[in-house]
């Protein structure tokens, strides 16, 4: 039997001595009676970081766990912070949660809290999307927004999102200043959890109103639209908050077709209908897509529990439903924009894309042969709504996202976005059509004029203390022994994004990487291969992210040639041990 770590039990009896409710230690208390040791030294091995994005974790009791005083002394290590950026003002708050368990429990925490240090609370008063809470900062002042939720992650699980004053997560210095903070809340009892009910103003309809009116305006093939109003499309909420915005989105955008999948239309933190609410995994659109085969859709939309991504379906040459992945999403969205922008005379040399650097590089080909400029940042939505921030104004965005089916389209938000990004996958889809193409074919159109880009991401779950020693363990040898060659080809740079160095390993010369550091590893090869190592920053897992391309001589030729891409990727991943 696993012998207790007597500091683990030391950290337990504090809580057990401590101010905290009687249930909570009723649960610590049988964790010890009943020697579930490896289940309370996970409890209690650490305290949960608030990372840069907040806090995502487990609920239940202990200092390594979701529950209400982890959420209470982040809340008030954000209140401190916020009271010392900007002293003697009346500082303003937005909240909202989605549908997960106690997500409505700590939301209202968070609110009390906020409330008790003289701060005044815009208060969700009933589940809303991420992207409008992000609305909601930009849209009432607020210098900082909060979001329950733990996206896509299994039931088990809550979590925190923490925004600032232009409705993003916080980036440098910023987040770690709130950090610091956080860290420095020892005690329960300096968290001030009694409400001041005039601190709190509830808020819901008329917030949905202005950021549907704001995102209608953006709708760039309206009369195509109007042409193919009966496209059916099939959505599914997966039980959690887009079905409070995306059919009213896809309504006000001219769509009369849109087929709910009713067995996930009532939120619902359990998930009931999936092994998992990540519209990344086929499982989760399991029922979506029956619904799109009985009814002959021609598109599916699923999107996760907080409506910040968004999976979609559509049908191949031969008719069948298949996923697009997040990186052929975000390409034809952007390729969509770009085209019916340029279509419209509406670039002007000031427009700008944004993506991440595990995001296929197809579609910075696509900006480069429009003229467009595409920035690249690091993965995290928050860097791609830093930049936006910085050149509101000067520049303007058209659109971005990355490869885990997040996207944004305009800049009424700093996040990435379902509801819009979901109303303008059927405009696009809309579009094609009018053309007499479908989605699919359109993608095919893609690859023989761009090129066949093809990615894959491999994620390896290490859970624990023990995976968390793991996965650091194998970036440090990635970065200290990195492979020679990678799929029959050369490897000629490595880019640690950690050390913010770039190495030519032909030449043995570097340059800096002048991006914020990060702990990311890059292999490129000589054929043009892209491969990414990264510990993800809010789950126990270590990604693996593979890009190889190649030219798709036509369309007929696209099954030869994704296999043989497939192929090349296997080959990678397994030269790396993966």
């Amino acid at each position: 039997m696993q012998e207790l770590d007597p500091t683990i039990l030391q950290k337990a009896n504090s809580w057990l001595e401590g101010n905290y409710d009687a249930d909570v230690k009723a649960q610590i208390q049988k964790l010890i009676d009943d020697k579930a040791y490896t289940e309370l030294t996970d409890s209690f091995y650490r305290d949960l970081e608030f990372g840069t994005g907040g806090l995502r974790g487990i609920m239940g009791p202990g200092s390594n766990r979701i529950n209400k005083y982890t959420i209470g002394s982040a809340t008030q290590g954000l209140a401190n912070y916020l009271k010392k950026t900007y002293p003697g003002e009346k500082i303003k708050v937005a909240i909202a949660h989605d549908s997960r368990n106690n997500a409505d429990l700590f939301s209202t925490i968070t609110a009390n809290v906020f409330s008790a240090n003289d701060i005044h609370v815009y208060y969700f008063k009933a589940l809303r999307p991420t992207p409008e809470l992000s609305f909601a900062v930009r849209h009432f002042g607020c210098k900082s927004g909060v979001m329950l939720t733990a996206s896509h992650n299994p039931k088990e699980y809550n979590g925190y999102k923490a925004y600032g004053d232009d409705g993003g997560q916080f980036v440098a210095p910023h987040d770690a200043a709130v950090m610091d903070e956080v860290a420095k809340i020892k005690s329960i009892d300096e968290v001030k959890f009694t409400r001041v009910d005039a601190n709190i103003e509830e808020i819901g309809e008329e917030v949905d109103a202005l950021y549907l009116d704001n995102i209608t305006t953006l709708s760039v093939s309206p009369d195509a639209i109007k042409r193919q109003k009966d496209l059916k499309i099939v959505f599914s909420p997966i039980h959690g908050t887009g079905i409070t915005l995306v059919p009213q989105a896809l309504e006000r955008f001219g769509f009369e077709n849109v087929i709910l999948v009713d067995e996930q239309t009532t939120p619902d933190g359990n998930f009931p209908t999936v092994v998992y609410p990540n519209p990344e995994e086929k499982e989760a659109l399991t029922l979506a897509l029956k619904k799109a085969q009985d009814t002959d859709a021609d598109l599916v939309l699923a999107t996760d529990p907080d409506a910040d991504r968004v999976g979609i379906a559509v049908k191949n040459t031969d008719g069948e439903f298949v996923l697009l992945n997040g990186n052929q999403t975000g390409t034809m969205l952007i390729n969509y924009l770009l085209t019916a922008w340029e279509e419209k005379g509406k670039l002007t040399g000031k427009e700008y894309i944004v993506k991440t650097i595990v995001t296929t590089y197809l579609i910075d080909a696509i900006a480069a042969a429009k003229n467009v400029t595409c920035y690249n940042t690091l993965t995290g939505f928050k860097y791609i709504g830093e930049l936006m921030t910085k050149f509101e104004g000067q520049q303007t965005f058209i659109g971005g996202g990355e490869e885990s089916y997040g996207y944004l389209i305009g800049d009424f938000v700093r996040d990435k976005d379902a509801v819009v990004s979901s109303a303008f996958i059927a405009e696009m889809t809309a579009y094609y059509k009018d053309k007499g193409s479908s989605l699919f074919e359109a993608l095919l159109d893609t690859y023989v004029q761009y090129g066949f880009y093809k990615e894959k991401l491999i994620s390896l779950t290490k859970k624990g203390k023990t995976g968390a020693e793991e996965i650091v363990a194998m970036m440090e040898t990635f970065r200290n022994n990195p492979p020679a060659e990678l799929g029959g080809s050369k490897v000629i740079t490595l880019k640690d994004y950690e050390k913010s160095v770039e190495t030519d390993l032909t030449t043995n010369t570097s340059k800096p990487i002048e991006l914020p550091t990060s702990d990311v590893l890059q292999f490129i090869t000589a054929d043009g291969s892209i491969i990414s190592a990264r510990p993800s920053g809010t789950e126990p897992k270590i990604k693996f992210y593979c890009s190889v391309n190649g030219k798709l001589a036509s369309k007929e030729a696209y099954a030869e040639t994704d296999k043989l891409l497939d192929e090349k990727i296997n080959t990678i991943m397994k030269d790396l041990g993966v």
